[in-house]
């Protein structure tokens, strides 16, 4: 089996618009060199390959299906090129529709719904590669998200106003709160934050900013017995620039979202937040 990764097989679609078991079958063909791959594609004449080598698809639209009961929710990125055709109608109808599929489909993965039939005889990466082909531009679909165990709502943000919202944001509830749920999903497309609570932050992550913190002390000349004290302040300061229920709540910064959410009687079970292009 040829030695590439995930990443090259992204770096690959990114470079050429191909699809993914396209851009696959290349590398493994190129032993793994994305370069030689590129060529490989150029040669079998995929459709809009050397046309579009190169260009980034860094423009888009996140779209959202929300189950009338608020039992489930979706969410899917897709990019293009320029902000004239992410506006466009037919653009919107493409994302549109696979958003519709994936809520009725639930697939597991990208690759799964890449591979799947959103109309009879065709997938979901035949539909993107034609409308690669009718806009003209590279279309990439490469993110997507669903939530159906809880209270799910969505929240979407436009950064233009001639534009379709740039951030969506999904949040999943244990239990009804329109005013919170809302709240809460506009406050996550303002923030960003990294990591739901204190205890999602991986290991090696507060390990790296424990290191840091320490370090940093150190160089400001700080008194050694009073290192772990200041070390441990700033670690807190982190967690709560990075956990959602750690940082000031949006819409009352005397109050962080853990304590607004206890006050509502809810728990926050899980978020996720897209952002075109990052």
């Amino acid at each position: 089996m040829a030695n590439y990764t995930a990443a090259d097989v992204k770096k690959l679609r990114e470079l050429t618009g191909a699809g993914m078991m396209d851009c696959k079958k290349a590398l493994d063909e190129a032993e793994g060199n994305v370069e030689k791959a590129v060529e490989l594609l150029r040669i079998k004449g995929q459709k809009g390959v050397a046309k579009r080598e190169g260009r980034s698809a860094e423009n888009g639209a996140v779209v959202s299906i929300i189950a009338d009961d608020n039992s489930s929710g979706v969410l899917v990125e897709l990019k293009c090129e320029t902000d004239f055709v992410a506006k466009g109608e037919k653009f919107l109808s493409v994302a549109q529709a696979i958003a519709e599929h994936v809520a009725k489909t639930s697939p597991a993965d990208i690759e799964t719904l890449l591979g799947s039939e959103i109309e009879p005889g065709k997938t979901v990466q035949a539909f993107v590669d034609e409308a690669n082909a009718n806009l003209g531009e590279k279309i990439v679909l490469d993110r997507f998200a669903q939530f159906a165990d809880g209270y799910v709502a969505a929240y979407m943000h436009r950064t233009m106003p001639d534009l379709p919202p740039q951030i969506g944001v999904l949040v999943e509830f244990d239990k009804p709160n329109a005013e919170v749920a809302k709240g809460v999903a506009q406050h996550i497309a303002a923030f960003a934050p990294k990591y739901l609570s204190k205890d999602d932050v991986p290991a090696d992550v507060v390990e790296n900013e424990r290191r840091v913190a320490e370090e940093t002390t150190r160089n400001e000349g700080k008194p050694e017995a009073a290192i772990p004290k200041i070390v441990e302040g700033r670690l807190n300061g982190f967690f709560k620039e990075v956990t959602l229920l750690g940082q000031p709540y949006a819409l009352d910064n005397k109050k962080t979202v853990q304590q607004v959410l206890n006050e509502a009687g809810v728990t926050l079970k899980r978020f996720t937040r897209i952002k075109v292009g990052i």
